[in-house]
């Protein structure tokens, strides 16, 4: 199954790297943080991608070809749409593009240990048009119980005292395209909160490791866990 992936945008929040290339590409462990990604769904046996490229898209399928020069029946394509395009602008082009009646979907800033086979199952076995991953945001803050005042308890916060949040890996139906109307459209505005009203929109819970690179210290915090060994996305 075809996987697409968004990897147009600006990268403002992490403007400390993304001055020269395009978010998708600032690397962790000496690799894009899209190679991660792809590597991911690689693993699991899906071997087919379309990368929705936008703010210097032209970096991306060079620097990836070296990246994937080792890596056998791995097939990729970016696809230029557009620099100002929004998320559902530019999944509409890739569905438009490649004819495609279902796919994967995610973004090229984000990585994950989740099932990916588990997640389509649940979309499969649903009457609904997507299927997001529901996850954990990484917990920030130390906690702290109040009684008037005093503070009676201080300590970390868990992932799972933070409720659930969108993940960004996705399973959607051509369907989808009909909730987008143009280029400017948010996918997470307008399409997902009308799906979620007309029941359209399922949820895969995943319990596991999450984490976006919205910011230097998130990708900082990325290249720790790599560097140590222990990263809970690598599944390769």
């Amino acid at each position: 199954m075809l996987t697409l992936i968004l990897a147009g945008g600006l990268g403002t929040r992490l403007s400390e790297e993304t001055q020269d290339r395009p978010k998708p590409l600032v690397e962790i462990g000496g690799r894009p943080i899209i190679w991660h990604i792809m590597m991911s769904y690689y693993s699991q046996g899906y071997k087919d991608f379309l990368i929705a490229g936008g703010y210097k898209c032209e970096m991306l399928e060079p620097t990836l070809n070296k990246h994937f020069v080792d890596i056998p029946n791995l097939k990729f394509e970016v696809l230029d749409t557009g620099l100002h395009t929004q998320t559902g602008g530019r999944l509409k082009r890739c569905f438009e593009y490649s004819g495609i009646q279902r796919c994967f979907a995610t973004y090229g800033d984000g990585v994950s240990n989740i099932n990916l086979k588990e997640l389509l199952k649940v979309h499969e076995t649903s009457a609904n048009l997507v299927t997001l991953t529901a996850v954990h945001p990484p917990a920030r803050f130390g906690r702290v119980v109040l009684e008037d005042k005093q503070v009676i308890h201080f300590g970390e916060k868990n992932q799972s005292d933070e409720g659930w949040i969108n993940g960004g890996f996705f399973v959607l139906d051509r369907q989808v395209i009909d909730y987008i109307s143009d280029d400017s459209v948010s996918f997470e505005r307008f399409p997902l909160s009308q799906l979620a009203e007309t029941r359209k929109l399922g949820a895969h819970l995943h319990q596991g490791f999450w984490q976006p690179m919205d910011t230097l210290r998130e990708k900082n915090e990325l290249e720790e866990v790599w560097k140590r060994g222990k990263a809970p996305w690598k599944t390769w």
